[in-house]
């Protein structure tokens, strides 16, 4: 047998192996390949404050959102509103929200609708507490894709007391309170054509 031919068997089993086992990754991946990206479980979350605090980002990539099939729409709403307001309106002074990151609009009455301007939202789950305690719980946690550069480890997870953090793969990127992505749209005509936490993906490419 010549060296050439040997050389070339050799080869030709490595070559077999190496497809072999990629055939095999690939089926465990999936056809799709799915990237894996952090997510938070908002039914673990205990809002304790340190979405704000440990985010490697200069603005923390968790955001509050408003799942509207389960928002009241309440006038006297405990996640906008301070405890003991003399006032139901949007004066600075009567908001929770610390960064006025909560948009308030009638509707007709007795109906509010509450969106969340992300661009000031730092994620400090003071809204998302109160609407648990003394609301319908709409409100709740969720890291935006379009902000998060998906770190090897997840500095808020690694802070995080109630380990509501894992990974999800890039295909469902988001875990909503109930049901799915039909569940977040507003169940009374909007203030805005285009709420972002209706669409829950790159804000730039909200419906229309």
């Amino acid at each position: 047998m010549s060296d050439v031919a040997a050389f070339d068997r050799r080869d030709f089993i490595r070559g077999a192996a190496a497809v072999a086992f990629a055939g095999g990754a690939y089926a465990l991946v999936g056809e799709k390949g799915d990237d894996m990206l952090w997510q938070l479980d908002p039914n673990k979350c205990t809002q304790c404050g340190r979405c704000t605090t440990h985010c490697v980002l200069p603005h923390s990539a968790v955001k509050c959102l408003n799942q509207f099939n389960i928002c009241g729409y309440c006038d006297l709403c405990f996640g906008y509103l301070q405890p003991g307001s003399r006032d139901r309106d949007t004066g600075a002074e009567n908001q929770l929200c610390p960064t006025a990151a909560i948009k308030r609009t009638f509707i007709e009455d007795p109906y509010y609708e509450y969106i969340i301007d992300e661009d000031r939202c730092i994620g400090c789950a003071k809204c998302v507490k109160a609407c648990l305690v003394f609301g319908n719980a709409s409100f709740y946690l969720q890291i935006r894709q379009d902000i998060c550069i998906n770190c090897n480890e997840c500095s808020i997870a690694k802070a995080c007391p109630s380990d509501s953090f894992s990974k999800v793969p890039a295909s469902t990127p988001y875990i909503y309170l109930t049901g799915g992505i039909e569940t977040t749209r507003t169940a009374v005509p909007s203030a805005d054509a285009a709420p972002p936490q209706t669409t829950l993906g790159p804000k730039d490419h909200a419906p229309a």
